[in-house]
């Protein structure tokens, strides 16, 4: 089977990099504007035909599970006091998609998240998107990645150009352009996860979305620990690599790093004044700063 019917979205992660915020609550449920961060990517994977999405958790993540549930007080409750809009956008998100959730007991990497998917997901490939990586796109970018996948059949991750300082906190692709596509698609020769910048192969950098064969199972069992003791995904590509291709797609859209503090403002001043209720009275509010 090639067509894409699943995706996994790690959501296991502790959050480190938001503490105290994330003491207590999920990464994943910070509100980017009047949306938690996780449900961007189920929209993204919902918008782009999607039909199943695995969601991996780990403990202390109930609040994802009660996010996407049927809230049958909350529902009562508004239906009761007249307030039929507030009411569908409730129900909105609980019909959104169908959710699976698998528990990843242990934080031992994105490479082993992707993993504890395995039996959910079944013989075929599928899609993951990683919530950290907030895409703004007029097609949604795994749909275009899908895409990708439709022509060629084979693995597929997303990648854009950093400044080359920043290689070291990505994933980073060598590769050559294929002929007839513009620069946008490219043929995997090797990645390294995390390299140092005297020793980036480039300035591609892996994006968190991806399109993957089956066959990526095998290699992350394959796969021991590397940068940060963990089972990196990117290092299960490079083992994949030597069995089947792998092609890195330059995606069409904006894409937020909400995994980090600058990025995640950036994000939501971005996001409000997009938003068509609070836009016009944040853009006045923001010209209102003195910021000298």
């Amino acid at each position: 089977m090639s067509r894409i019917r699943k995706a996994v979205i790690p959501a296991a992660g502790l959050g480190t990099r938001f503490l105290p915020a994330t003491k207590a609550q999920p990464k994943e449920m910070l509100p980017l504007v009047d949306k938690p961060l996780i449900q961007y990517a189920v929209e993204e994977a919902a918008a782009s035909g999607l039909e199943n999405i695995i969601i991996v958790t780990g403990r202390g993540k109930n609040a994802i599970e009660d996010h996407f549930d049927v809230s049958y007080e909350l529902e009562k409750t508004l239906h009761e006091r007249g307030k039929s809009d507030l009411l569908q956008l409730v129900r909105s998100v609980s019909d959104m998609v169908k959710i699976a959730y698998v528990r990843q007991k242990e934080a031992l990497g994105l490479g082993h998240a992707v993993l504890v998917a395995r039996n959910l997901v079944g013989d075929e490939p599928f899609a993951v998107l990683l919530g950290d990586d907030v895409i703004e796109a007029e097609t949604p970018c795994i749909k275009q990645m899908i895409e990708v996948h439709k022509r060629y059949k084979v693995s597929v991750t997303a990648i854009m150009e950093v400044p080359r300082e920043d290689t070291q906190r990505y994933g980073i692709i060598k590769g050559h352009p294929l002929a007839g596509t513009d620069g946008k698609i490219f043929e995997v020769e090797n990645m390294v996860e995390k390299p140092d910048v005297a020793k980036a192969p480039s300035n591609l950098a892996i994006i968190g979305r991806y399109i993957l064969t089956p066959a990526i199972f095998d290699a992350l069992e394959e796969t021991g620990k590397g940068s940060g003791g963990e089972i990196q995904l990117t290092d299960g590509l490079y083992r994949l690599l030597r069995h089947e291709r792998v092609l890195a797609y330059r995606f069409e859209g904006r894409r937020y790093d909400a995994g980090e503090k600058l990025g995640f403002l950036q994000a939501t001043v971005e996001f409000a004044l997009k938003n068509h209720e609070l836009g016009p009275a944040f853009r006045a509010y923001l010209k209102s700063l003195d910021l000298n």
